[in-house]
């Protein structure tokens, strides 16, 4: 903590420092096209009411009886669902998990999307997919940053033709959440340098205890290494509104989340099962002991999939380590400690 706070203090100084000697500047985010056509879908790629293109990979089942769509988290693109595709495949689902605009193999790499353009991409794409695979029920699942999108997407209504989502340590960690000395920081790089790009090297934060995966990542050019600024400002602000629209979150579906996860804290997503809790949602909670932040790569990724699979075959099974998230007992016990 005492390394955090004096790099924070340098950092803060050279800001301070910068801002004197600069104009403020605004985030750049990605250009808004004025194309308008009907969005359409093919084997490697989601084509979006604006042409923009998002590269997926389709797994396949042999008789499905179900159908999934994969959001990756921040700074990965569709890759990151291989694994977990790769067996729903082999269990009767087929599985679909594209790159998000701005990430992995998409067009301005890096830059950070307009307000409403992930979630409008995401409902796009579960109409193309349902239109795909009319027989079968389709389920949505997010990952962090992914799972994000999910929530504020479906914020008010869960459309019809979705029979549930699934939302992966949801990235929830709003202002509300962070200590008053990031949110200052954020606050003034956007405004001097929103080009910047840190790359978070010493914050030694263990995002999963699968060390193989984790150095494959880091050899994997796709995977975005260094993060602008302004970037980091729309995640928050998707952070801020994901957190803001769980009590208002009237979907059918489970929430997964890690004990150990050091990246979403156990702070914000408290805060989110208080909303859920105060919500009218059909929301279940599994909280993986051994689990850390990338539940589906983790080393006991096995038990989240067989999770989700039980849950997509019978929305009533019992789940590896589920909790009530209505039971404020376990909640007090857990969250206040």
């Amino acid at each position: 903590m005492q390394r955090f706070t004096h790099r924070f203090l340098s950092l803060l100084s050279i800001t301070f420092l910068l801002s004197s000697i600069c104009a403020c500047s605004s985030p750049k985010y990605q250009p808004i096209s004025t194309i308008n056509i009907t969005p359409s879908l093919s084997d490697d790629a989601a084509i979006m009411h604006d042409s923009y293109r998002l590269p997926l990979d389709l797994y396949i089942a042999n008789n499905a009886n179900a159908t999934v769509i994969a959001l990756h988290g921040f700074n990965d693109y569709r890759n990151a669902f291989a694994p977990l595709c790769t067996y729903l495949s082999q269990h009767n689902i087929h599985c679909y998990a594209y790159d998000q605009r701005g990430f992995g193999e998409t067009q301005h790499k890096g830059f950070w999307p307009g307000e409403d353009v992930l979630q409008n991409d995401l409902i796009a794409i579960t109409k193309l997919v349902k239109d795909k695979h009319p027989g079968l029920p389709l389920y949505v699942i997010g990952e962090s940053m992914g799972g994000a999108v999910v929530m504020t997407a479906f914020a008010s209504t869960q459309p019809s033709h979705v029979a549930g989502i699934s939302l992966l340590a949801p990235a929830v960690w709003a202002r509300s959440t962070q200590p008053w000395y990031q949110r200052l920081a954020l606050w003034l790089t956007v405004r001097i340098a929103p080009g910047w790009k840190p790359t978070g090297k010493g914050f030694e934060l263990v995002a999963s205890d699968n060390n193989d995966m984790l150095r494959k990542l880091y050899k994997d050019p796709l995977v975005i290494k260094g993060t602008r600024i302004d970037t980091l400002y729309g995640l928050t602000n998707l952070m801020d509104q994901a957190l803001a629209s769980a009590k208002n979150i009237s979907a059918k579906g489970i929430v997964l989340y890690g004990d150990k996860d050091e990246i979403i804290t156990k702070k914000p997503t408290c805060k989110m099962l208080e909303q859920f809790s105060n919500g009218k949602n059909d929301l279940r909670f599994v909280l993986y002991k051994n689990g850390y932040h990338m539940l589906s790569r983790d080393l006991q990724a096995k038990n989240v999939y067989q999770d989700l699979i039980s849950w997509i075959n019978d929305a009533d099974q019992p789940l590896t380590e589920e909790l009530l998230i209505s039971n404020d007992e376990w909640r007090r016990d857990y969250c206040d400690t």
